[in-house]
């Protein structure tokens, strides 16, 4: 499935200047006005929660958990350790916010240039492109009781409904973000999604906070935001 084709970088090897020793990052951070880098898992990788500790970490594939698609995770930095050029990625695992060291040579790096902003307090999205808003819309966010996370995080998968006038409407596009207060909803680990609405959701009207955590916006919006906006776009979560 092709959705919102992030555009691919030039080799490897030209992504960054070389770096002073220590792992000084040479990538620069996720940016709404200069873009950000995505990497495309190509091989089974373990992922190192620091540079300096070659067994501590966890494994990742080149599917994604819930439906096997291709996994693109959100780069935040990049380094040269031990002779070896490394990019940290935002995994898609609890606590929120996690992240780790990949080798350069089992991604394929790319570039998306849009950027989304979900504020909880005003119940709004933002969606950027080169810094600039190219579409604002309301939307439905968690409940107290099970209230939307905030942080940083980035689209995970995009997924069609096989109804399109069921509850999620016709697209749904998971986050790395997961609930802070459900272990596991739907038959999934808790995942946070951006989506459509259709069915019972219909009864929690734009700009109100009645969802389990995920933004729930119109169907014309998400299908939008599916045809455009990449895997590995960051999205900003804030009050």
């Amino acid at each position: 499935m092709i959705v919102g084709a992030l555009v691919l970088l030039p080799a490897a090897g030209a992504h960054a200047a070389t770096p002073p020793a220590g792992g000084k990052p040479t990538i620069h951070p996720p940016s709404r006005v200069h873009g950000s880098v995505v990497a495309r898992i190509v091989a089974p990788s373990f992922v190192r929660a620091r540079l300096d500790s070659p067994r501590r970490g966890r494994w990742v594939t080149p599917q994604t958990s819930w439906s096997a698609q291709p996994q693109r995770l959100l780069v935040l930095a990049g380094a040269t350790y031990a002779g070896r050029r490394w990019v940290k990625v935002l995994l898609a695992v609890r606590p929120n916010g996690s992240a780790g060291w990949v080798q350069l040579d089992r991604v394929l790096l790319g570039r998306t240039r849009y950027w989304v902003d979900v504020r909880t307090r005003s119940r709004r999205v933002t969606v950027f492109r080169d810094g600039r808003p190219v579409v604002r819309f309301r939307a439905v966010v968690g409940a107290p009781a099970t209230p939307t996370p905030h942080g940083l995080a980035a689209i995970y998968e995009a997924n069609r409904q096989p109804n399109p006038n069921g509850f999620l409407g016709p697209w749904a596009l998971s986050l790395t973000a997961l609930s802070r207060v459900l272990e596991s909803y739907g038959g999934g680990p808790g995942r946070v999604a951006i989506h459509g609405r259709g069915g019972a959701s219909f009864r929690d009207p734009l700009g109100t906070a009645r969802s389990h955590g995920c933004i729930r916006v119109n169907n014309g919006r998400i299908a939008w935001m599916a045809r455009r906006v990449p895997i590995g776009t960051p999205v900003r979560l804030r009050p």
